[in-house]
């Protein structure tokens, strides 16, 4: 379980960082626009990122 979890981690991390390496001016806009933003904007995308991997979670998990 342990294994899985810093996989996970790991993986995140990466993917985490492939826009700021690749397109650091892209990045920084993205980031500025995020600090304009408003609370309930912020939670729909947080939410809207959860549920995208709760259901790839589940279809990796379940349907294969």
């Amino acid at each position: 379980m342990w294994q899985d979890f810093f996989f996970a981690l790991a993986l995140m991390l990466v993917f985490e960082g492939v826009m700021p390496f690749l397109t650091p001016e892209s990045f920084r806009r993205a980031l500025l626009m995020m600090v304009q933003m408003g609370d309930r904007g912020l939670r729909m995308i947080g939410l809207a990122s959860m549920t995208a991997g709760i259901i790839l979670l589940y279809l990796t998990r379940y349907m294969t």
